[in-house]
């Protein structure tokens, strides 16, 4: 589906939901219309994944009859571009001239940071269940941009640096998509793993879509190296898998990723070159946790797919938002105090099926699930739980005020203890 023809079905989808259409009276809802922004990335090298945030929005505003803290919501989706010039370009449009009273989504962290930087101005509450630049909620904290079931860029490869020694790994190489949340990503892992005995042997960063990656393949297959992580999103992440195997190093050397690179926007048009690949994440879609399988199967019933980490991340975020309205009486326009709420509330009935709250940071803690690819009877590729890191924060087991005096994780800084 191109771009001209998803957002032709998403107005249709919202004319028929009623998101975007005047508002009726009722005794519940004798107000305005709450305003909500979606900022997505429709076009660009992630947008497999920008569709499924707007389609994890629409499933949960359906399932609450577009309303939400009592009022009905309008909801104004825009297309980020996977770019963040014209992520801040279309932020402002959505606060300035379509008056919303809140945004959520983007998708890259660059995008994030753009638009964050600019709300940091305007006050207006920015809801990022995706966006994952650590200093967001650690060095650079803003109080209006909150994480909303989302988590920082390192959080989860804390622990899987932690496991892959305890799988005996003494030596693993990285590759990566040469951005923030590559830099975040690979130093949690690096940092956890050099700690504790491991070595990075060698890291490869390379550009958003990157077309071939037969140059860094071919290095990586001469290097001893116990595994590889690799950090890509999207189309990347579907070329780098099929790549990977095709240059033989799928039988030769264990892949791991992130949790983005096997996500369901990725896996689902794969085939076995994918099974097997070891992520780390706080949902598995393959768990057995009774509320994530009902989850997931009126997700697939609803749009025929499983369901991804974007569509459910941007689903969980809605209802984090709703929950904290509710007690404020959908009384957004008192930003402080409807901030102040969303940061004092827990998401208790989420698809993880454990309740969830924020650190003192405002940065959510989750059970981190070690997840393995494997088939379903059905054929089709999900991702399975093979080990449990309960009640992970943002800064593992280091002490925070100690931790944030290191520098944030980016290309030249990795955490990397020398031996």
């Amino acid at each position: 589906m191109d771009r001209r023809q998803f957002l032709k079905t998403t107005t249709a989808v919202l004319a028929a939901t009623g998101v975007g259409a005047a508002p009726w009276r009722s005794a519940s809802a004798q107000a305005a219309p709450i305003k909500i922004g979606l900022l997505a990335p429709l076009t660009g090298v992630v947008a497999s994944g920008g569709k499924e945030m707007v389609e994890g929005v629409q499933f949960y505003l359906e399932q609450v009859k577009n309303e939400m803290g009592g009022r009905k919501v309008e909801l104004i989706i825009e297309d980020d571009a996977s770019n963040p010039d014209t992520a801040l370009q279309k932020a402002r449009r959505l606060v300035e001239q379509a008056k919303c009273d809140m945004l959520i989504g983007d998708l890259l962290a660059n995008t994030g940071l753009a638009v964050a930087n600019y709300v940091k101005g305007t006050g207006t509450p920015y809801f990022i269940p995706i966006i994952a630049a650590d200093d967001l909620t650690q060095r650079a904290r803003i109080k209006n941009v909150i994480r909303v079931a989302g988590y920082t860029a390192s959080a989860f490869t804390h622990p899987f640096g932690d496991w892959c020694l305890k799988q005996g790994y003494k030596r693993i190489a990285t590759i990566s998509q040469d951005y923030t949340f590559g830099h975040e990503q690979c130093g949690g892992l690096a940092q956890v793993f050099t700690e504790g005995g491991g070595e990075i042997v060698q890291q490869f960063w390379h550009p958003l879509n990157t077309a071939d990656f037969s140059p860094y393949l071919g290095q990586l297959a001469e290097l001893k190296v116990d595994a590889i992580f690799a950090m890509e999103t999207g189309a990347d992440s579907t070329r780098l898998i099929k790549q990977y195997a095709s240059f033989g190093l799928k039988e030769k050397t264990p892949l791991l990723m992130s949790m983005n690179g096997t996500d369901q926007s990725v896996i689902r048009t794969m085939g076995e070159e994918c099974e097997g690949i070891i992520s780390a994440a706080q949902f598995a879609e393959g768990s057995d946790n009774p509320v994530t399988v009902k989850f997931e199967k009126e997700y697939e019933a609803k749009y025929g797919k499983i369901p991804s980490l974007y569509g459910f991340s941007m689903y969980s975020g809605m209802m984090w938002i709703d929950a904290a309205l509710k007690k404020i009486g959908g009384k957004v326009e008192d930003r402080d105090m409807f901030i102040d709420t969303v940061l004092k509330t827990q998401l208790d009935d989420s698809p993880l099926g454990k309740t969830v709250k924020f650190d003192a940071y405002g940065n959510p803690i989750y059970d981190v699930y070690i997840r393995k690819v494997v088939k379903r009877a059905d054929g089709k590729f999900w991702n399975v739980p093979i080990q449990t890191y309960p009640a992970v924060g943002q800064f593992w087991k280091y002490d925070p005020e100690t931790y944030m005096k290191q520098p944030p994780y980016s290309r030249t800084f990795q955490g990397i203890k020398k031996a």
